[in-house]
């Protein structure tokens, strides 16, 4: 249509001068044919028609791409002084690569973790269009709080060792989605469906089940307490390797149909309305995002346990260094970050400070600080 129109009216200026109404129609035309031609990349030329983008010109480009290549240089360096620092034998002998094999398995759990906070905390806050809440509002962490508890409680100490395993592992992290799931089509559906009661319900549901494992850890023998303690806060070290082939694989499927979808979720941030009004649905698209959400923190928190700010103190940090609206550019910076964040801290408290087991201790109070500065920032929630 545009196009129609810029040529007829070209025809009629080569016909002569043209009236005051015949040039309002001209610009008219050429305003169309700016807002629907393509951007072709050009800095200048995108300011100069008024186009928009995740890159609106080279200074921020060239910022971005030194965000990345800087944090990858640090997750690099990390990463090699976990492996290499004090190791002990010559570095490339046999002895130095079977110790590092076994320090690269932590290295491994990091990058799991990095991953599945970062793109479950940016799609979640995308989806329900606020930036400080995060997936352990939906009581993920309460409920992985109440199953260690419970197994203690009518077990004993002992009792411990019954989670353990590939099957149990399984079961816990479907006990997980199955709750989330519910919550999600329950409260998401019906004529009563809306983003802010599902919420709610999820802060009422985990206050709950946190009051349950309260009420059930006062009842314990001191030392079944101090067994229970040490399950109940994330450390990287613990993990099991066992469940690697498990977790490897789904969250790489889930971390993947994010980024595919990513495009998607540009829209999604934009509001209901408008992404209805742009032809999404937009009810399907986000239960389809929580539901991968809720796959990727059920991974997260039974391989490590609760980390309830590492997300948050990520994705934050990802919005101001990328200041952009492309979850595309925010996914990597976002996931370099989560990676940099564990293994630096497990770095310098294990090798500097010698409290390796204070590291997710540590992370999560920067990570409670840094929420608290932004709350006082904006002033609400």
């Amino acid at each position: 249509m545009a196009e129609a129109l810029q040529e007829k009216m070209s025809e009629r200026m080569a016909q002569g001068p043209l009236t005051s109404g015949e040039t309002v129609i001209a610009e008219d035309a050429a305003t169309i044919r700016t807002a629907v031609e393509p951007c072709t990349g050009n800095p200048r030329k995108c300011r100069r028609n008024g186009c928009s983008g995740p890159v609106i010109n080279t200074k921020q480009k060239v910022r971005y791409i030194a965000i990345v290549s800087v944090l990858s240089v640090m997750a690099v360096a990390f990463a090699f002084g976990v492996l290499s620092y004090s190791n002990g034998m010559p570095f490339g002998s046999e002895g130095y690569w079977k110790i590092a094999s076994m320090r690269a398995e932590t290295l491994v759990v990091m990058v799991i973790v990095a991953a599945c906070q970062a793109f479950a905390t940016v799609s979640f806050q995308t989806v329900t269009a606020n930036r400080i809440i995060t997936p352990s509002i939906m009581g993920f962490e309460s409920l992985y709080t109440v199953i260690q508890t419970s197994v203690v409680f009518f077990f004993g100490a002992a009792g411990v060792t019954l989670m353990v395993g590939t099957g149990q592992f399984i079961l816990q992290v479907l006990l997980m989605i199955a709750f989330a799931s519910v919550l999600y089509g329950w409260l998401l559906s019906g004529k009563f469906g809306n983003m802010h009661v599902m919420l709610l319900v999820g802060v009422v549901l985990g206050g709950g089940l946190g009051a349950l494992s309260t009420f059930m850890q006062r009842l314990l023998d001191p030392n079944e307490f101090d067994v229970l303690t040490a399950r109940l806060f994330g450390n990287l070290s613990n993990a099991e390797t066992d469940y690697l082939p498990i977790v490897i694989p789904t969250v790489i499927v889930c971390c993947t149909i994010l980024w595919l979808r990513a495009r998607r979720l540009n829209v999604l941030a934009l509001g209901k309305d408008v992404c209805s009004n742009l032809g999404m649905n937009h009810r399907r698209e986000t239960m389809t995002v929580l539901l991968l959400v809720s796959v990727l923190m059920a991974m997260t928190t039974s391989l490590v346990g609760p980390m309830t700010f590492l997300g948050f103190l990520v994705a934050t940090l990802a919005y101001s260094l990328t200041d952009t609206y492309d979850h595309r550019m925010i996914y990597p910076v976002a996931f370099l970050l989560g990676f940099v964040v564990l293994s630096g801290a497990y770095f310098i408290l294990r090798n500097i400070f010698y409290a390796g087991g204070a590291v997710t201790v540590i992370i999560e109070l920067v990570g409670g600080l840094v929420f608290l500065i932004v709350i006082m920032r904006k002033g609400r929630l």
